[in-house]
């Protein structure tokens, strides 16, 4: 069986990452290798069907600790192998430049300026936003400000994708801390908080929403309409439904990632009316005594 080098296909360099890096990674990858994007060049379905295995791997954590002992064993090994030799080869420059500075060498051939001359990456910066459960869901472009160490505002245009999970973090690369001695820049993190809205709350890929229905309705059943995100959805109320029961429509909540959605929720509760007219009175009144029903029983 062919072995492939899952992190490699996500552009990631090692397997110590976390799942919202390889979330983020699988992101930039699926987006520069979508069919759509590079329609004329046919090798890119191949390579989104892979990215798209890949992240199916890596993003559930059993199914990635498992792949990681056949990585470790194949890929994970040459690595350690590899950086052994990059530290025997610094420790050899090292040695030479002490050598140097005894035997009478240039000045600023130290220990010191060996160190100073290794590039390090700037550290990573996080922040978070609050964004409407609709942009969410359909996507938007928001302007962010940020104060940076030295108290400058740094305002940046950050592109939301449509069906962003909540708590699910955009990597803006190079946009965190300055490296130094020519080491890259650290890279911006930003966490996404969806905001419920008065209509739908948002439970994982399900959208709940309250059905307010009759007494009449819920004794005797009834065909109505509710609102989703995109569209407006036929339910059929089952005849002797109770107040605080669900009913669950497929298909009609939030994007789930992979091209569906999660379920629209209805909660349903009765609403009993606080004005009555006479009719409605006696109506209810003579309910009241042909009927043997107690719900206390």
């Amino acid at each position: 069986m062919i072995f492939r080098d899952y992190y490699k296909i996500l552009g990631l360099e090692t397997n110590k990452v976390s799942i919202d890096e390889i979330k983020i990674a699988f992101r930039e990858q699926a987006k520069k290798y979508h069919p759509d994007v590079n329609r004329q060049n046919k090798n890119t379905e191949e390579r989104f069907k892979d990215i798209n295995e890949a992240y199916k791997i890596l993003s559930v954590p059993a199914s990635k600790r498992k792949y990681d002992r056949q990585w470790n064993a194949r890929v994970g090994k040459k690595k350690k192998i590899q950086q052994k030799k990059v530290e025997r080869n610094n420790n050899s420059s090292i040695v030479t430049e002490i050598k140097a500075m005894f035997f009478g060498q240039k000045e600023g051939t130290t220990t010191e300026k060996v160190y100073k001359k290794i590039p390090i990456k700037g550290e990573n910066v996080e922040t978070e936003i609050n964004v409407k459960l609709e942009d969410a869901y359909f996507g938007v472009e928001k302007k962010i400000s940020l104060r940076t160490v030295k108290g400058k505002m740094i305002t940046f245009n950050v592109k939301i994708p449509a069906g962003i999970r909540n708590g699910e973090k955009i990597r803006l690369a190079g946009q965190g801390k300055k490296g130094t001695n020519g080491g890259k820049n650290g890279d911006l993190f930003i966490k996404i908080n969806i905001l419920n809205n008065k209509k739908f709350k948002l439970d994982g890929c399900d959208l709940v929403t309250d059905l307010y229905i009759s007494p009449w309705e819920a004794a005797l059943g009834k065909k109505v309409t509710i609102d989703s995100l995109e569209e407006q959805v036929s339910v059929s109320i089952p005849a002797g439904v109770q107040s605080g029961e669900n009913l669950r429509i497929e298909q009609r909540g939030y994007k789930d990632g992979q091209g569906g959605r999660g379920a629209l929720v209805a909660n349903i509760k009765t609403v009993v009316p606080k004005e009555l007219t006479e009719e409605e009175k006696e109506l209810f009144e003579k309910l009241k005594q042909i009927s043997k029903f107690n719900p206390r029983s």
